[in-house]
């Protein structure tokens, strides 16, 4: 039993070792803008991926941007002996959740009041090696 069970735990640590994420938590952006910008580079190769936040004129693509760096970072730390283009990582996953949402209250006509909410969200991004070509 003890051997099994170490086999299947090195099994599960070497598939997570292809694997690398990073996480983006309470950035002061509306999540459904920074869903615009993650639908473009989900499922890309990282470099095309690098390449599309770089040249895009929106805001949110300045912090995907760096969030995708350091998941890049990450999987190197990793897999220090390998290369990130022979490994061809590939964005695996990219989320974006909605975070905490500050309430403010702006003066109406007639004496009422409208409620104000400033979104945030929570983006995670993973990265892997790409077992098949894909491009």
């Amino acid at each position: 039993m003890g051997s099994r069970k170490k086999q299947m735990a090195d099994a599960i640590k070497e598939g997570k070792k292809q694997i690398a994420f990073a996480k983006l938590n309470n950035c002061p952006t509306s999540p459904r803008k920074m869903r615009l910008v993650a639908d473009l580079v989900r499922g890309e190769r990282v470099e095309k991926a690098l390449n599309i936040l770089k040249f895009s004129q929106k805001e949110a693509s300045n912090r995907l941007e760096k969030l995708l760096l350091s998941a890049i970072a990450n999987w190197q730390a990793k897999n220090e002996d390998a290369s990130i283009e022979d490994a061809e990582l590939v964005v695996k996953e990219i989320r974006v959740d909605g975070g905490s949402m500050l309430k403010r209250l702006r003066p109406a006509p007639q004496g009422r009041a409208h409620r104000i909410r400033k979104r945030s969200n929570h983006v995670t991004i993973v990265v892997g090696a790409n077992n098949n070509t894909q491009s």
